[in-house]
């Protein structure tokens, strides 16, 4: 079963090509993650795909905190 729900966070200390590398690396490991934008200049991270869980601790292990809403 795919699953197609798109995820938005905010993730304010994300600042270089570094950070989109490290956020997309941890991302790119989460089961069922179909797509991933990552915009330094809005400081958003979209992803399609995968359970929010999992894709908060991703961001997580990566380095970065999300904003809450």
């Amino acid at each position: 079963m795919s699953n197609t729900d798109q995820h938005v966070f905010n993730v304010p200390d994300m600042s270089c090509q570094h950070c989109v590398d490290a956020i997309t690396k941890e991302v790119g490991a989460v089961a069922g993650v179909e797509s991933l934008d990552i915009d330094l200049e809005s400081k958003l991270v979209t992803i399609v795909g995968g359970e929010s869980a999992a894709l908060v601790d991703a961001i997580d292990e990566a380095g970065f905190d999300i904003a809450s809403a």
